[in-house]
């Protein structure tokens, strides 16, 4: 892997992460007795209200960027989530996702787009940004996102980006780049990452940061699902079209399942332990069961930290096999089960401590929509929010478990700031893709050139 000449030292220093500065949550060391918690003193720990709707305020125009599956989502959360919302402006590279996206908003109440400001090609995004909107919805595949953004900032508009951010590390380092200026122009910028919107992640980090397992010393983080959808190339199609149609499969669009799917679980841990960079990765993986494409649908691995905490994350994607979801974190007084949404907290004897009681309307579907209240109360209370920087760590964590399994070499998280790695081709056009096959990477062999 090719690396730029920088350390990772420096890298914090001069990059949008040293700029922006760590955006943990903080804590105060005052101490209160929670009454759940009847024995342990608990650090208080200041976490960002999220308001169930947000404010009344001026009206706000979106643009979307991607009209699949997820893009019709966010432009549906969007609007639910508060009064004087609209969506005015749609793109896509393909006529019949935005024409099924439109359909499926006027199929729930909401109002579209008139035709002139619905726009298809790979220069849709530009055309969407400039139509007047105040807010753009950035849904594309991942290896679109850098380029968009950057674009978004530099015309002023405040951007919900969906996860992951990047699908490789020049890509990652453009979006810190374009965070830092989007803080400088006082924009707010929330990405996919449900789980930081949802209360019952939230409850549970406040009682993990706050000392209710102690000191964490490892994660166990998994999670074990069915085999994602696929295209089989059709007649007609030429190379771009076969890729973009079935875009989750090929790891240059996605970035794989690790930055594509597991990244919530990867956030997560990432989240309760601090948002802090590991040292190292070391990982397997490996394809059993995927019929097109060139991405893997299972990955083993573990992330080294500065201070003795180690991770493992272990995914799959197989129809046919148990499945499961849990972020798993253990500490000297405790354990805790943290996956998405809600979470329990175990005493060393394994009895429950502590568990979160859904009220049953702040699961999944409402914390989706909670992303876009933070971003709308943020744009009317003129008190900007800026998540990037934790959003590039997360997807960064990502590439680096991906690229270590692909080589079957340890990475490291300098390895991955200064690799000049970047995947796809270098225009975006309908036709031929040289040099991307459907060949799967194979540890221990140099990659074809």
């Amino acid at each position: 892997m090719e690396k730029l000449k920088s350390n990772r030292r420096d890298f914090f220093k001069t990059s949008a992460l040293g700029v922006l500065g760590t955006m943990t949550v903080p804590i105060f060391f005052e101490g209160c007795s929670d009454s759940t918690q009847k024995d342990k003193k608990l650090r208080d720990v200041a976490v960002p209200e999220i308001l169930d709707k947000a404010p009344d305020g001026k009206p706000l125009k979106a643009g979307l960027v991607g009209c699949g599956d997820r893009g019709t989502g966010a432009a549906v959360d969007f609007l639910n989530a508060g009064n004087g919302l609209q969506i005015t402006a749609m793109g896509d590279i393909f006529k019949d996702k935005l024409e099924t996206s439109r359909k499926i908003l006027q199929e729930k109440g909401h109002n579209t787009p008139p035709d002139e400001n619905c726009f298809i090609g790979f220069d849709a995004y530009q055309k969407v940004i400039d139509s007047g909107v105040d807010v753009v919805l950035l849904c594309t595949p991942p290896v679109f996102r850098p380029m968009q953004f950057d674009y978004a900032i530099k015309a002023g508009k405040n951007c919900f980006i969906e996860k992951p951010v990047a699908v490789d590390p020049v890509g990652a380092r453009q979006m810190l780049i374009s965070g830092k200026q989007a803080a400088q122009k006082n924009l707010s910028v929330v990405s996919g990452t449900v789980w930081r919107s949802s209360k019952g992640s939230i409850e549970t980090y406040k009682r993990i940061v706050g000392g209710a397992i102690g000191q964490l010393t490892s994660a166990h983080v998994t999670r074990f699902g069915g085999t994602g959808w696929h295209r089989l190339r059709e007649k007609g199609w030429n190379d771009m079209e076969y890729m973009m149609r079935n875009w989750i499969n090929f790891s240059w669009v996605s970035g794989d399942l690790l930055c594509e799917q597991f990244i919530h679980e990867i956030d997560l841990m990432s989240w309760f332990h601090g948002d802090v960079p590991p040292k190292l990765a070391k990982a397997t993986g490996g394809r059993a069961r995927r019929v097109t494409g060139n991405v893997y649908d299972f990955f083993s691995v573990e992330y080294e930290y500065e201070d003795g905490f180690r991770a493992h994350c272990t995914s799959r994607q197989i129809n046919g096999c148990d499945n499961v979801t849990e972020v798993m974190l253990f500490g000297t007084k405790g354990w805790a089960n943290c996956k998405g949404g809600t979470g329990e907290i175990f005493n060393l004897d394994g009895s429950t401590s502590w568990k979160y009681e859904s009220t049953g309307s702040d699961g999944l579907s409402n914390a989706y929509v909670l992303e876009h209240v933070r971003l709308v109360t943020a744009i009317r209370t003129g008190q900007p929010i800026n998540d990037v920087e934790k959003q590039v760590l997360s997807t960064l964590l990502g590439i680096m478990g991906r690229e270590a399994a692909y080589t079957g070499k340890n990475i490291t998280y300098n390895d991955i700031l200064t690799s000049s790695l970047k995947l796809g081709p270098e225009t975006y056009e309908f036709g031929p893709v040289p040099g991307i096959k459907e060949e799967i990477a194979l540890p221990g062999v140099p990659p074809k050139v």
